[in-house]
Order: C-alpha cells, then structure tokens, then sequence
C-alpha cells in the first residue's frame, strides 16, 4: 500500500494494480493470527509517489562476501544436510533486476530458531545462528548456501506444525517492490497442512516453492534448490503477512 504526499508527482503506471491478485485474502480463519490483524474497512489504493518508485531503500555497502554462506559463520559447520539455494530475481517482464539485496533467516536442522521467544523443546546449535545476506548480480541472480531447516510445531496450537522453510526479504529498486515470503521445498508432506501456506491463491502456491535442481547439484557436496523470485506485478511472488517465524 502506498502513501500518498500531498504535492508529490504521481507515477503509478509502472506498477500494476493487478499485483493484488497474487496474495492470499487478509482474513483466513483458519490462519487463526490473521482474525485480528485483518482489516475491519474496506482497503483504498493510493497513488504511489515519484519518491516510492525511484527513491534508494538501503546502503549495499554493509553486505561483505561470504555473507551468503551461512555454514561459514562459526568454527564448524552446522549439524543438517547442506544445500545451495539460488535463483534469479526478476521483474514481472522477466528482466533480472540487479543490486537487490536479499536476507533471509530460518530454523536450524532440529527446527530450532536463535530467537528467546522460541521456546520449542529442540537444541540450538552453536555453529548456525540462521541468518544471511547477499545482492543480486548484473543478470539478478543470487545463492545462499545453508542446510536444510527443520519442521518445527507452533507452540500453543494443537498438533500445528510448520513445514520445512526459509523466510526471505528483498529491496528491489524501490520502497514499493518490498517483499517478505518463505521458501518452501517440493514434497515437504507438511505443505498441504500449512495454513499460511494455504492462504496463499493457487497462482501463487507453486512460486512459494522452491524446486530440486539435480543439474546444478554439486556431487558428494550437497543438492541444490532453484527458486526464483518475481516483484510485483500479475506473476509477483506471493507477499508473507507479518508474523512471530
């Protein structure tokens, strides 16, 4: 949603109203957090600003290299199995679109976060903190290498349990190509239980999840995921409400 700055030129052409139709309706019951995050009053579009569609959103300059090699960040590498994740950020017309920053966090291998209000009975391990950064390349494409996360149940909710998952959030090139979603793995038999997953419309399920890639799988190594990324616009990946994991 954009924010309208009496005075400010208006540009709003450039970026589709139709991107609403790849995210999930505000209110799911099923997804029971959205009953009280949900709006009460009808949504009203706003123009967005010349200063929302150009303006920078971040300094690159505080993301070093190596940053994206999450197995890296300790004395020893972590307890789970390894894995690449790469991709290619895109826009709606299919042109990569570089200098992205991208972050993502996750669980370790026993579906532990490093977080104190995580209070799954699961160990933490002292060599994966869960967490990475890099930007994307000339052509948009990026990697992470990390290891696979674990399920993990959602405390307080009887028998809910989270599938395997990455959250991800990216800076495109301006405040309104945001995103904030989560990278699920094919054949996760969780997924059809997931009610955030299932919030989300069939358009936009399969872009949640990201697909094994035994071509780019590096042997005796670890497997590789391709997940692709698309901001904004009627193909956009889908859009993460805010929650706790």
């Amino acid at each position: 949603m954009a924010i309208f700055l009496e005075g400010w030129p208006m540009v709003s052409s450039e970026y589709p109203a139709r991107s609403v139709e790849a995210h999930p309706a505000y209110l799911t019951p099923d997804y029971v957090f959205t009953r009280k995050r949900a709006p009460t009053r009808p949504l009203r579009l706003i123009p967005q600003s010349a200063t929302e569609l150009y303006g920078p959103v971040y300094g690159q300059e505080s993301v070093r290299p190596g940053d994206n090699d999450l197995t890296r960040q300790h004395e020893a590498e972590p307890v789970g199995e390894r894995i690449l994740v790469t991709g290619r950020v895109t826009d709606e017309d299919g042109r990569g679109v570089p200098n992205t920053l991208l972050e993502i966090w996750q669980a370790n291998a026993a579906g532990r976060y490093i977080h104190k209000l995580d209070q799954h009975l699961a160990p933490l391990d002292p060599n994966f903190s869960g967490a990475g950064r890099t930007v994307t390349g000339a052509d948009g494409s990026y990697s992470f290498i990390t290891i696979v996360p674990g399920a993990y149940p959602v405390v307080g909710l009887h028998n809910v349990w989270r599938p395997r998952h990455i959250h991800v959030s990216l800076f495109g090139p301006s405040f309104v190509t945001r995103l904030v979603t989560q990278i699920y793995f094919e054949g996760d038999p969780l997924l059809k239980y997931d009610t955030i997953y299932n919030t989300a419309p069939d358009i936009s399920k399969r872009s949640m999840v990201a697909q094994l890639d035994m071509g780019a799988t590096q042997s005796e190594w670890g497997l590789t995921y391709r997940f692709d990324i698309v901001l904004r616009g009627r193909n956009g990946s889908y859009f993460e409400e805010p929650h706790d994991h």
